[in-house]
Parts: structure tokens; C-alpha cells; sequence
């Protein structure tokens, strides 16, 4: 018997290769606007957010006006470079499995819809997912109303459902929202912040990630 019906995962460091482009693309992003280039750890501690939110929290010394153009340089540096970003080995063997068992797929992210839809056709994967959520149409992570839309949508309830991301803000709306969460250490945030949201497994790899889900999802 399944543990769990619904299975959302986050995109970008969890499924899909891109922590270091959007890490640079925010750095680049800051100096553009001539605001104080962040570290790489304060550039990709906010992966996972909406994009104004994240923006403006990795740039906190660009004035508000500014944040629509924030915005567009980091759009610019990220699509000069989203042709080198690939899903992880190991993905699409994971999610064939986990539909070959009949869990429903989903994706909780904090990319646009636009940016959600190119990627997903970048790597064939439209048909995979039965439904996703984006930060653009929703509110913004750690805010559950993504995971509350996502088991409305398939008439499952939060102690069905599970989330799995690689931030605290994907461990934590799992919690605001009343899901087990699962997190990875293998994207934007490191494993002891992830265990300290106490998620029911912390994965190191892909591989580790598919074998846990096989055993308990």
C-alpha cells in the first residue's frame, strides 16, 4: 500500500541541475543594478523563493524602484546560460518508477510559469507531472497555499501527500501545510539546515532519493 498518493517535488536543485547558474545569474544580477554583490551562500539560500521575493533578499541594498530591473538582468543572465542545465542523472528513471506505481507527480516551484514550461519541454518531461504549481499563480514559498491548491486539485489530504526540495522554504511549507517533507542535500541548501525542519529523510543523491522512495513513499 502507498504512504503516499501525492508526491510534489520542487525543480530547480532537486530535479533539475541549475543551483550554480541561478547562483551566478543573481550575482550578476546585483552588480547590473550596482547593488553589493552577495555571497555565493546568500545568492543561493534564496533558490526556491518567488522571484521578488528572492531578489530583493539577496539584494538588500537595491532601492525598490529598481527591483523591476533586478529582475530582468537576472532573466538575461540566466537564459544566456539555461541550455547547460539538465536534469540530474538518475531523474527520469525516479519518476518513471514512482508513476509505474501509480502516485500522482507533481511540481511546487519557484520558477514562473513561463520559465516551468521551458524547462519542462527541454527535457520531454510535460506528460510526467499529472499537475505543478508556480510561484507567479500562487503565493510563494514557504506560504503552503501551493501544496493546499495541489491536494485540492487531486482530492488528497496533507497526510497523504509529500514534498521533497532541496531549501528550507520547500521543508517548510511542507510543514505550514501539514505534509511529511523530504529533503536533498544535494541543491542549494546544506543538509544539517534541512534536518534541522526535521524532514522524514535527508537524501544525499539521486540515487539514495530513489531507493528511499521506493521503500516508505
Amino acid at each position: 500500500m502507498r504512504q503516499f498518493d501525492l508526491i510534489a517535488f520542487d525543480w530547480d536543485g532537486t530535479l533539475f541541475d541549475s543551483t550554480a547558474i541561478i547562483t551566478r545569474s543573481i550575482q550578476a544580477a546585483v552588480r547590473d543594478v550596482g547593488g553589493t554583490e552577495p555571497s555565493a551562500a546568500a545568492a543561493s539560500w534564496v533558490i526556491g523563493m518567488a522571484l521578488p521575493q528572492a531578489l530583493a533578499h539577496a539584494a538588500p541594498d537595491v532601492a525598490p524602484e529598481h527591483y523591476p530591473l533586478l529582475g530582468e538582468r537576472y532573466r538575461h543572465h540566466y537564459r544566456q546560460h539555461q541550455d547547460d542545465v539538465t536534469l540530474f542523472d538518475g531523474v527520469l528513471p525516479l519518476l518513471h518508477d514512482l508513476k509505474s506505481r501509480h502516485h500522482w507527480l507533481a511540481v511546487a516551484t519557484g520558477k514562473s510559469r513561463r520559465g516551468l514550461n521551458e524547462a519542462l519541454q527541454a527535457v520531454a518531461l510535460q506528460r510526467v507531472f499529472d499537475g505543478s504549481r508556480t510561484a507567479d499563480e500562487t503565493a510563494g514559498k514557504p506560504h503552503p497555499l501551493m501544496l493546499h491548491e495541489l491536494m485540492r486539485e487531486f482530492g488528497v489530504e496533507p497526510e497523504r501527500t509529500l514534498m521533497v526540495g532541496d531549501t528550507t522554504h520547500d521543508l517548510q511549507m511542507a510543514i505550514n501545510a501539514g505534509c511529511a517533507a523530504l529533503g536533498v542535500s544535494y541543491g542549494a541548501h546544506a543538509s544539517d539546515e534541512l534536518h534541522a525542519l526535521r524532514p522524514r529523510h535527508v537524501a544525499h543523491s539521486v540515487r539514495e532519493l530513489h531507493d528511499w522512495l521506493l521503500a516508505h513513499a
